[in-house]
């Protein structure tokens, strides 16, 4: 996977292996995915979380084909469910559900926070775009998968993902206060 970055910022490498963060809590009033990693805890916006999707849609098939997000400052996180015992799927409120955030992604997005949202604010400035929808505009329908990919399932269940311990799945909370 290709991800911008600037000269400041690491190369994301999927080769490196990250054990699963200790917690996982999406904060739904606030609009943050809380990771807990080595007992360093981190809010990751939503908003944060959607335009730096690991899926093709956002990032593509290779370098340069990454596709600038905009208008999603609002954006929220339905449900999150686990992929296996290394990754997450949201399910994002603008019907964006083809991203797998696997822990090394997690924890890279985490690490290197700041300067990727100062990356991505920079490269809105220069497209001439905004972090917040078009005025009077439609609701904009869930994006279409990329067509090399398959549609994936709605979520089973709003609540989230349930976990073991020992070395597999987090425990996910949702938090709607």
């Amino acid at each position: 996977m290709t991800v911008a970055s600037t000269a400041n910022i690491p190369p994301f490498d999927s080769r490196v292996s990250t054990p699963p963060p200790e917690s996982i809590v999406v904060h739904a009033q606030t609009k943050a995915l809380e990771v807990v990693f080595s007992g360093h805890s981190t809010r990751l916006p939503f908003e944060f979380l959607r335009v730096y999707s690991p899926s093709a849609e956002v990032q593509g098939h290779g370098p340069g084909q990454e596709v600038l997000q905009v208008g999603k400052r609002n954006v929220g996180i339905n449900a999150v469910e686990p992929v296996g015992l290394y990754a997450i799927k949201p399910f994002f409120s603008d019907g964006h559900e083809s991203g797998i955030f696997s822990w090394t992604y997690l924890k890279w997005l985490a690490d290197h926070h700041e300067g990727l949202w100062q990356d991505y604010l920079a490269r809105l400035e220069h497209a001439g775009a905004s972090r917040d929808p078009v005025p009077g505009a439609a609701p904009q329908p869930p994006a279409a998968s990329c067509a090399s990919h398959g549609k994936s399932a709605a979520p089973s269940a709003a609540g989230g993902a349930g976990g073991g311990s020992g070395g597999g799945m987090p425990s996910v909370k949702i938090e709607k206060l």
